[in-house]
């Protein structure tokens, strides 16, 4: 059989992944130089708590170690394995995994998949393979629908704390003060291959930062055929407003909805959205 590996980028703690049969290895988060295993050692309300009393945490990648026992694990069962890590070039989770690979007990028992997004999109991923696998389809037809489902996804995401982005490092001081003061609304795009992120636009308005975004999912091709993904930490109201324009503007649209994986809010602070689409093509 097949199992599906992945990491807890994808919003699934490894508790929450056991249950539907998929092995999670979890990111670091380190704050004061103590590192804590994403959803398993802190929360997102232990994590917000820590921001707003001034903590700048920062993540890193699974260890290699665990991969790899992961890995034979479940070769010593006699199963192989899919590994969909999240982007390459936004994480060294990837060539960990690489790595992992190479040591482990039979590498050629081991395929190792660059999601080249995260969030919501790599668990829509990892959960469309693993109904896969447990339907019993064969490793290159799940494989091949990874390679034709990954190149669709598109990953937006919208910052709110300006203070947060100043402390961490991600914002000047001077542009976070402007910012905060004009209520700007900054709106970051991750390039096709989600290697980086960049500044897509500042706006006034949150609906105006909706609408833009919106538009450029239909001028790249987005259909109501996309699954439309939003996870927040702790901004129910913003997730609200955008499941409104969604279905207003694409009828029937499947919409996931997730809260923000500890390790995903050190990136974008308190408040964060992260705005994204991708279409599953299993043909």
């Amino acid at each position: 059989m097949i199992k599906i590996v992945t990491d807890s980028a994808c919003q699934m703690s490894p508790a929450q992944a056991k249950q539907h049969g998929i092995y999670v290895a979890p990111l670091m988060i380190t704050i004061n130089n103590h590192s804590y295993r994403d959803f398993e050692q802190i929360t997102d309300f232990q994590l917000l708590r820590m921001i707003k009393n001034g903590a700048v945490p920062s993540t890193s990648q699974p260890s290699i170690g665990e991969k790899t026992e992961i890995y034979n694990q479940i070769i010593a069962e006699g199963n192989e394995v899919i590994d969909i890590t999240m982007a390459d070039g936004l994480s060294g989770t990837y060539q960990s995994a690489l790595l992992a690979k190479d040591t482990c007990d039979d590498p050629d028992k081991v395929s190792v998949v660059n999601a080249q997004t995260l969030c919501v999109p790599q668990y829509v991923l990892v959960n469309q393979a693993q109904k896969m696998a447990a339907s019993g389809a064969s490793k290159d037809a799940i494989l091949t629908m990874l390679e034709k489902s990954i190149p669709t996804s598109e990953n937006f995401m919208i910052p709110v704390d300006f203070d947060f982005l100043v402390h961490g490092g991600r914002l000047s001081n001077a542009s976070g003060i402007l910012g905060g003061l004009l209520k700007l609304i900054p709106i970051i795009r991750a390039n096709k291959t989600c290697t980086k992120l960049e500044k897509f636009a500042i706006v006034r308005t949150y609906t105006k930062a909706l609408k833009m975004m919106l538009d450029t999912f239909e001028k790249d091709g987005v259909t109501n055929e996309y699954t439309f993904c939003l996870s927040h930490a702790h901004n129910e109201e913003w997730v609200n407003k955008a499941i409104q324009l969604i279905q207003k503007r694409f009828e029937n649209a499947k919409v996931v909805i997730l809260p923000m994986s500890p390790a995903y809010i050190c990136q974008g602070g308190p408040g964060c959205i992260a705005f994204q689409a991708i279409h599953i093509i299993n043909e």
